[in-house]
């Protein structure tokens, strides 16, 4: 069956309309002791920049800290969580962390979905805080 010119014109259209839908969105999460659950006091500091591709669901992120109570031993993202509760790792740093850290990871759809409802937390662990020191919700820029 052969497809006239109209047709195979209309359908590029469609294929850099889709294109053009893919958008970027950003997140972004302020990290200190007082959002870890329980409560670290710490002097310890940090945030968290990321941007989701929607089309490709590639996460870049840019990881910061400053003042930790030692190096740090662990990073990642946790998820599903509201601010105040504890999940596992979604999606782990570098090895052993040093700031600033940048990294990418490939999404599911449900997390994304996770992400963008702000159900995902970034946490950054060190010797004397083994179940994590400083720690931020991921939210919507």
């Amino acid at each position: 069956m052969s497809r006239s010119i109209p047709t195979l014109v209309a359908a590029a259209i469609g294929l850099m309309v889709t294109a053009a839908q893919a958008d970027t969105v950003k997140f972004h999460a302020t990290l200190s002791g007082g959002a870890e659950s329980p409560a670290k006091i710490t002097p310890a500091t940090g945030t968290v920049e990321a941007t989701l591709d929607t089309a490709t669901k590639k996460l870049d992120y840019t990881a910061t800290w400053k003042d930790l109570s030692g190096p740090a031993t662990a990073g990642h993202f946790h998820g599903p969580a509201a601010a105040g509760a504890n999940a596992g790792v979604v999606a782990p740093w570098a090895a052993t962390p040093t700031s600033p850290v940048k990294g990418a990871a490939t999404l599911t759809d449900e997390q994304i979905a996770d992400l963008t409802a702000g159900k995902w937390y970034a946490n950054v662990h060190s010797a004397a805080n083994p179940g994590g020191e400083i720690r931020g919700q991921m939210t919507k820029e």
